[in-house]
């Protein structure tokens, strides 16, 4: 990992993500780039005015943490909407991930929004480490999510490509469907057929992890299956927690709705509420 940008806005939440992101140019040895977007949809003293105010507050932060942190850090400033500032920055940056804060827990007008948040996702080539946890120290546990698709692939992949597997633990999770399993209780099955039918899918599903994982060269230290009972975020989020991670690894986009779940309502609510990290990965 060579280049890491971090989006600021200023707010406590956007100081998380800049401790993450210098955390991360420690370990890694890592150049970081911080941006800032100004809303240039106003009167031009008020534009200039807080141009003004963040260029001193980037100068003095960036002094800081090259001479504190010993990291090597610039910044960049940039006029426009924030969701089009932040892509612009990475794209021309072109960093190997894309730190930005957690969501709000009020809806005030901010930089990270869920709309602005969810459009970056969309939207960006590079990695995304939403930095929702307390960066007390380096990932201790990642736990990737798995559903097989090309997506989920290239986020094992990331995770291999920054070398992650050398500082912390890496375990996957892959949340199952049984088809007509609403339709069971109701049917003239035992509790035996039940059991079986329940036991032949998740081997189907261990059976196509094992596949999917040797494919990729990939030896977690802990394969964890869960069937869906409620929804693919809940159990998820759930076998993060159980397993004790403190980085959530998924591809943006995947066959089992995982769309669904990181770009629309649901993903919202969870990227609200969870107190870990989470990486988003697009495809390659």
């Amino acid at each position: 990992m060579e280049k890491i940008l971090v989006a600021t806005d200023f707010s406590e939440r956007s100081d998380r993500a800049i401790r993450r992101a210098v955390l991360l140019a420690k370990k890694f040895d890592s150049t970081l780039s911080i941006v800032h977007v100004i809303d240039d949809d106003r009167p031009k003293r008020i534009v200039s005015t807080e141009w003004e105010v963040a260029t001193v507050l980037l100068t003095e932060q960036t002094r800081s943490l090259c001479d504190i942190d010993n990291v090597t850090c610039d910044y960049s400033i940039v006029a426009g909407d924030p969701f089009e500032g932040i892509v612009k920055a990475a794209d021309e940056l072109m960093p190997d991930i894309l730190v930005v804060g957690p969501y709000r827990r009020q809806i005030l007008k901010d930089v990270f929004i869920g709309t602005t948040a969810e459009r970056v996702i969309r939207a960006s080539r590079q990695p995304i480490l939403m930095a929702n946890g307390v960066p007390a120290g380096f990932y201790r546990h990642a736990l990737i999510a798995l559903d097989f698709s090309d997506c989920s692939a290239d986020a094992v992949r990331v995770v291999q490509d920054i070398e992650l597997e050398k500082y912390t633990a890496i375990s996957v999770v892959h949340v199952f469907d049984t088809p007509g399993a609403g339709l069971i209780s109701r049917s003239a099955m035992t509790e035996a057929q039940v059991n079986d039918y329940l036991e032949e899918e998740q081997d189907c599903a261990s059976r196509e992890m094992a596949a999917f994982l040797s494919k990729l060269n990939l030896e977690p230290v802990q394969r964890i299956l869960r069937r869906n009972e409620t929804s693919i975020a809940a159990m998820i989020y759930a076998a993060a927690k159980e397993s004790s991670a403190d980085l959530l690894v998924i591809g943006s986009h995947g066959r089992s709705g995982i769309t669904k779940m990181l770009l629309g309502s649901v993903a919202g609510e969870v990227l609200r509420s969870v107190d870990l990290d989470v990486l988003v990965v697009p495809p390659r």
